[in-house]
């Protein structure tokens, strides 16, 4: 008798599907979680039918102004000039991106594609695209610390967090960070290239920094991204007569999004939700009130059809015209 051997699955496609089994995990507990809480959730969007509009109108109008704080922040981290109309459209059309990849990998991925087609080397781009990633962190980091600073007390987080959770999840932190010194200390690949890319990084945010105008739109559109997407979240909040204060609503988006950020769902979906309306609980507001707002407001900044389909169609188009 031979033995035959079955062909063995590539391993790219292994670590695929793993990591789509990873993605999709998130969205099922979320399924789960709004079937057994399906009486909230039919009361949250029955709070929907009582919105004032003129606020949904401000949510909407912060939500188009993201898009300029982000060009703004893109333009800031090169000191070469970008064609600002084909910026401005590549910024919306990566939220078409940002729907299939997660944590913002897809318009990481659109930004990358849109420098290099502009003319700048692929080492330098990626560099901008680390540097407006961490300018964009240090800014929503640094607008939810002086928040906590002056609302200690917005947040009320002991109930919601199980006991014992705070260990394991540092235990996590230290060991993620000891694994990735780990690589770089003995793998010596893996070291310089990582020491290049500092290099490179380093020497183009010193170039931006000498310039005031790009530091200005750097740092400015940082901290006005963060901003405009809470004052969205507030605006949604106003007009469903949500019962907590404006600058805790800021405060609890911008935990909700720093918190979310660790969960790699498509367009942070399932993710996002969830996070919203356990943080505006835990500042005070009703649950089912806290859903609808969450409702509406990811309506306005992701779930519209006609919003999704114009991303989708801007982001073809750029790629026919060889924009990106």
């Amino acid at each position: 008798m031979t033995a035959v051997q079955l062909p063995e699955l590539p391993r790219r496609a292994t670590v695929r599907r793993l990591r789509q089994i990873l993605c999709l995990l998130p969205l099922l507990l979320v399924t789960v979680v709004a079937v057994e809480h399906r009486s909230v959730l039919a009361e949250g969007f029955g709070h929907l039918q009582n919105a004032r509009w003129p606020w949904l109108a401000v949510a909407v109008c912060a939500t188009c102004l993201t898009w300029v704080a982000a060009a703004c922040t893109r333009q800031g981290a090169v000191v070469e000039s970008l064609p600002k109309r084909r910026l401005l459209a590549t910024q919306f059309a990566a939220g078409a991106a940002n729907h299939l990849l997660p944590t913002g990998l897809g318009a990481s991925a659109v930004n990358l594609r849109f420098m290099t087609v502009c003319g700048l080397p692929l080492a330098r781009s990626s560099a901008a695209l680390a540097l407006y990633l961490l300018a964009e962190s240090i800014g929503r980091l640094g607008m939810l610390a002086v928040l906590l600073v002056a609302f200690p007390d917005a947040l009320r987080l002991g109930a919601l967090l199980p006991e014992g959770a705070v260990g394991p999840l540092v235990l996590a932190v230290v060991a993620a960070l000891t694994v990735a010194a780990g690589v770089l200390a003995c793998v010596r690949r893996v070291r310089r290239a990582v020491s290049s890319f500092l290099r490179t990084a380093l020497g183009e945010a010193r170039s931006v920094h000498t310039r005031p105008a790009r530091a200005l739109a750097l740092w400015g559109g940082s901290l006005a991204f963060p901003l405009l997407q809470a004052a969205g979240l507030v605006a949604v909040g106003q007009a469903m007569g949500l019962p907590v204060p404006p600058a805790h609503m800021a405060l609890a988006y911008l935990a909700a999004t720093v918190a979310v950020a660790l969960v790699p769902t498509p367009g942070g979906v399932g993710s996002v939700e969830a996070a919203l309306i356990v943080a505006l609980v835990a500042a005070g507001g009703p649950v089912a009130v806290a859903t609808a707002v969450v409702l509406a407001y990811r309506i306005i900044t992701v779930w519209s059809v006609s919003y999704t389909h114009r991303q989708a169609l801007t982001l073809a188009a750029l790629v026919r015209l060889k924009v990106i």
